[in-house]
């Protein structure tokens, strides 16, 4: 069964930092990029940052660039997403997602894991 679980999801205040993690199970992690998306009440679904296992490339949405740091750990079948410098607008549903490759558009990932709330005060 594949599974992708999201968390480390909280609210914390502008300008702090949260890390979340994606738990990936059920199919060939190795093989896959594994992309972190958001959405806001009221919006469209945003990638914000994709890392491709097989080839190690790094890909971020601009709204997140250079706050937002994605990583892997193979061994553990995890991938990571360390935001810092959270503002508002960053308040969204998180998901994990995995495709063959790496883009940050949802329509090509295979598999989709539940989500984790991030809440940014101000």
């Amino acid at each position: 069964e594949v599974q992708l679980q999201a968390s480390g999801g909280g609210l914390v205040q502008a300008g702090g930092s949260l890390r979340l993690s994606c738990a990936a199970s059920g199919f060939s992690f190795d093989d896959y990029a594994i992309t972190w998306f958001r959405q806001a009440p009221g919006k469209q679904r945003e990638g914000v940052a994709c890392i491709n296992n097989l080839d190690g490339n790094i890909y971020y949405a601009d709204s997140v660039e250079g706050r937002f740091t994605i990583s892997n750990d193979k061994a553990k079948k995890m991938v990571y997403l360390q935001m810092d410098r959270l503002n508002p607008e960053d308040t969204a549903v998180y998901y994990c997602a995995a495709g063959i490759f790496s883009t940050l558009m949802d329509y090509g990932m295979d598999y989709w894991g539940k989500g984790t709330l991030v809440t940014v005060s101000s």
